[in-house]
C-alpha cells in the first residue's frame, strides 16, 4: 500500500469520524425534537400503597411540545426511554383518579432517580362530574321525583349512592320522596342524617348553608304535618338564622305554612322575603292571595296591584289582573 494511499485513508477516516460527531453534537436536532439517551422510571401507587396498574405517564419536555408516554405493568412500574437533557414535567393519569406531576431535570449521562407517583381517588361532585353515566343515574332520579314516582326514585338514589356514599346530600332527595309520600318518619331519618353529616363533616351548619336549610325547612314541613306549630317554628327560625339574608329560604317558609293554612306565619315570613330582598315581586305576589284567603280584600289588592307593576312581564300577570278585576267587582257589588 502506497505512503498516498495510506495518508488518503487516514484523511478519510479522519472525515467520518467529525461528520459523526458533528450529526451528534449537532445544537439543530436536539432542540428541535428533545430526544436522546435519557430514561425515567418509576412506579405508581393509590394512598393506600396499591400498585396501580395501566397508569398513563406522560414526559412532556418544558417549553417545547415533544412528548413521550408509557403505562405501568401489573407492579405498578413503568419506563420511559428517549428523553434529552433538560427539564421535563412528567404526569401520571387514570380514569378516576386525580392526576399526578413532577418537573424532572433529566440527565442523558446519568442514571435519573426514580420516581415514585400517588394518585388519589377523586371522591364528591368531582367524580360524579367526570362520571357520564352516574351522573345520567342522579338526573333520572331527580326526573322520576319531579313526576311523582317516588318509590323509583328513591331505588334509583339508592343505587347512586352505592357508589357515591360521600355525596350524603343526595339523602335530601330520598327524604324528600318519603315526605311527598307521606312517611313522615323516613323523610325525618333522612334529613336529619344529612344535618348530623354537615355537622360532622363542616362542623357547623352554616359552612354548608344550602343542605342546611334544606334539611332544616324540610323537618319544619315534617312537624307541620304532625300539627306541632312549635316545632315547625324552631326549625325554620333556625334555617333562617343559618341563611338570614336568604330570601328564598323565607319565602319556601311562607309557601309552606300557607299550603297548610297557617295565614299568619305565612305573611310574616313573606313579609321577611321582601325585607331581604325588596324588589322581588313573587312574594307581593303571594301576599295578595294570602289576604284574600284571609278576607282581607284591600290587602288583597294592595299587593297584587304592586306584583303588576313591578313584573308587568310575568306570564301570572294575567290571571293576577283577573283576581284583581274579581275583587274590585266584589267591592262594588
Amino acid at each position: 500500500m502506497s505512503q498516498i494511499f495510506r495518508e488518503r485513508r487516514s484523511w478519510l477516516g479522519y472525515f467520518v469520524i467529525f461528520a459523526i460527531a458533528g450529526f451528534v453534537c449537532s445544537p439543530f436536532l436536539p432542540a428541535q425534537e428533545n430526544l436522546g439517551k435519557g430514561r425515567i422510571s418509576g412506579t405508581v401507587v393509590d394512598e393506600s400503597g396499591v400498585l396501580m396498574e395501566g397508569v398513563l405517564v406522560v414526559a412532556e419536555i418544558q417549553g417545547g411540545k415533544t412528548k413521550l408516554d408509557g403505562k405501568s405493568d401489573k407492579k405498578g412500574r413503568f419506563a420511559i426511554a428517549g428523553l434529552g437533557t433538560g427539564v421535563w414535567k412528567i404526569t401520571a393519569t387514570l380514569k378516576g383518579y386525580a392526576p399526578a406531576s413532577m418537573d424532572m431535570n433529566v440527565s442523558q449521562l446519568s442514571k435519573n432517580p426514580p420516581i415514585n407517583f400517588v394518585i388519589k381517588k377523586i371522591t364528591g361532585p368531582a367524580a360524579l362530574a367526570s362520571d357520564d353515566v352516574s351522573s345520567k343515574m342522579f338526573d333520572q332520579g331527580n326526573q322520576l321525583l319531579t313526576e311523582e314516582k317516588f318509590d323509583e326514585a328513591i331505588k334509583v338514589f339508592e343505587e347512586f349512592l352505592v357508589k357515591y356514599p360521600e355525596l350524603y346530600q343526595v339523602h335530601l332527595n330520598i327524604g324528600t320522596c318519603y315526605l311527598k309520600k307521606g312517611e313522615l318518619e323516613k323523610a325525618e331519618s333522612e334529613f336529619k342524617m344529612v344535618l348530623d353529616k354537615v355537622k360532622e363533616v363542616s362542623g357547623d351548619y352554616k359552612k354548608d348553608p344550602g343542605t342546611s336549610v334544606r334539611g332544616l325547612t324540610a323537618l319544619g314541613e315534617i312537624a307541620i304535618k304532625r300539627q306541632d306549630f312549635e316545632t315547625a317554628q324552631k326549625y325554620f327560625s333556625e334555617s333562617l338564622e343559618v341563611s338570614p339574608q336568604d330570601e328564598v329560604a323565607a319565602y319556601n317558609v311562607g309557601e309552606i305554612f300557607f299550603s297548610n293554612q297557617q295565614i299568619d306565619e305565612a305573611i310574616k315570613y313573606f313579609e321577611m322575603a321582601i325585607q331581604i330582598k325588596k324588589d322581588w315581586s313573587k312574594p307581593f305576589w303571594k301576599l295578595g292571595l294570602v289576604y284574600l284567603n284571609k278576607g282581607d280584600m284591600a290587602k288583597a289588592l294592595e299587593y297584587l296591584n304592586k306584583f303588576v307593576q313591578m313584573d308587568p312581564q310575568n306570564p301570572e300577570v294575567p290571571n293576577v289582573k283577573n283576581i284583581i278585576a274579581t275583587i274590585e267587582k266584589m267591592k262594588k257589588d
